[in-house]
């Protein structure tokens, strides 16, 4: 995207006022998507998108200033103003000698969304549709989206660091709206992967449709969930959020600095059953969150966070790696080039166990088995939840029986970690959009089968 020669220029001209650390971070982003609503397709829209941030940091001030003009002139433009924003004095010339870097990717891509006609994209819109509205007369409205980008990354900066990446994702939603007796209620199923067009050689977008229409249909004839403390069994991939939000996020090194973290100074204490190990892994197959490196060009890495129930590290970026003499873990990402990078999560999940999933609902005589979990709310100081549930069931006498709705999950994020006694062989995933500070990247969380010994359930019957 961008000449050496103009990206060292550049970075020696972020410097000129002086700074510690200068980094160019420029992409180019191509996307896509369509939608269809009420039977007919609504939209196919393509777009690109090019531009470069520019980072200064002096001492505890970072000036940062972002453009779309990729030539050296309005690079040299926005280094001017970073530089200026980070409020340094006069400070010479800094030579910056660059060194190609980077990370092999952790995937290959097989077929480029951009080469597959936009007609073939729409008849699976419109697949899904049918195959929705064929599972009952009660579902009376569905939408179907489907979105491909590719995104190509440069990163720069004053250590001599010159990286590349990029990054292509495919992802193909249904969401359903079934009416009955009982009310109006919803489904929902969204896959998606750091792949290109052959992820539906993986999956069906007829399946994907009848999973959300089930969902919806089988909520019609949910009972009022019972409220009260009990046990929680969490259905595999189903948890994976709610431990990304309430305990991923006190992870991460700049919530941790700010004591804005339950799990501040706890590095090397018991924070979970020790059945437990928690692991961030940029790099893991190809997960919604992968990439080869981060958006501060640091090869993305397979960070153990909690090991054996034992809190083992926090997540680092570049910035506050450097303040603390370390390397960073690979977690510094940003939106896009408008934005400055921060600490976040990228595929986050609990590891599989030994214990046969279905023993877990055995030994559980009476209790709330969860399938899919919906937003919530987090106070990473605390670590205390709320979270909604989407599709859930009651467990009776170790078997699952009647569906139930409106539940939520209220707890403490340590706590319920301490309080996992069974966790399940088996393993799934869920993709979606982590926002943090008005910014949203793509992230997976995951988690075997695994019951929480107890949980308080805010439900609207009886416990």
């Amino acid at each position: 995207m961008i000449e050496q020669s103009i990206l060292e220029r550049t970075l020696q001209g972020a410097l000129r006022r002086g700074g510690d650390f200068a980094e160019v971070f420029a992409e180019d982003r191509t996307l896509a998507s369509a939608r269809l609503d009420d039977g007919k397709v609504e939209e196919l829209v393509s777009g690109r998108e090019r531009g470069a941030g520019i980072r200064v940091v002096r001492g505890d001030t970072t000036g940062y200033a972002h453009t779309a003009d990729l030539s050296e002139r309005g690079l040299q433009a926005a280094a001017e103003a970073a530089s200026s924003a980070a409020r340094g004095s006069a400070g010479g010339t800094r030579v910056v000698a660059l060194e190609r870097g980077g990370a092999a990717a952790p995937n290959g891509v097989l077929i480029l969304p951009e080469t597959v006609d936009k007609a073939r994209k729409a008849e699976l819109l419109v697949r899904a549709d049918a195959a929705a509205r064929a599972e009952s007369d009660s579902i009376r409205q569905v939408g179907v989206s489907y979105a491909d980008s590719r995104r190509r990354v440069l990163v720069a900066n004053s250590d001599g660091l010159l990286a590349e990446d990029e990054r292509v994702r495919t992802r193909f939603g249904v969401q359903c709206v079934a009416v009955g007796d009982t009310g109006m209620q919803t489904g929902f199923e969204a896959p998606g992967r750091t792949v290109g067009f052959e992820l539906f050689d993986e999956i069906d977008p007829e399946d994907v449709a009848r999973t959300a229409a089930r969902r919806a249909i089988t909520m019609l004839r949910a009972r009022p969930a019972p409220r009260g403390k009990l046990p929680v069994v969490l259905k595999r991939g189903a948890g994976g959020v709610l431990f990304h939000e309430a305990c991923g996020h006190g992870l991460e090194a700049d919530l941790v600095n700010k004591d804005a973290s339950v799990f501040r100074g706890r590095v090397g204490e018991t924070v979970a059953a020790p059945t437990v190990t928690l692991v961030d892994d940029g790099t893991y197959a190809r997960e919604w969150g992968t990439a080869a490196i981060d958006d501060e060009g640091a090869p993305s890495r397979r960070n153990v966070l909690i090991a054996d129930g034992v809190l083992t590290d926090y997540m680092w970026d570049l910035v506050r790696a450097r303040k603390e003499g370390r390397a960073s873990s690979g977690n510094g990402r940003r939106e896009t080039y408008r934005h400055l990078p921060m600490v976040r999560m990228t595929n986050t999940y609990l590891l599989a166990g030994t214990d046969d999933p279905e023993a877990i609902i055995r030994d559980t005589p009476y209790g709330l088995y969860c399938v899919a979990l919906g937003g919530g709310q987090v106070n990473t100081a605390t670590g205390d939840f709320v979270f909604g549930v989407t599709e859930a069931y009651m467990i009776e006498n170790g078997e699952i029986t009647e569906p139930v709705q409106a539940a939520q999950l209220i707890g403490n994020g340590p706590e319920t970690l301490r309080l996992i006694d069974a966790v399940g062989s088996d393993f799934d995933t869920w993709a979606g959009t982590c926002g943090k500070d008005g910014q949203g990247v793509p992230v997976s969380s995951g988690q075997p089968t695994l019951r929480v010994s107890q949980v308080t359930v805010g439900g609207t019957a009886g416990g």
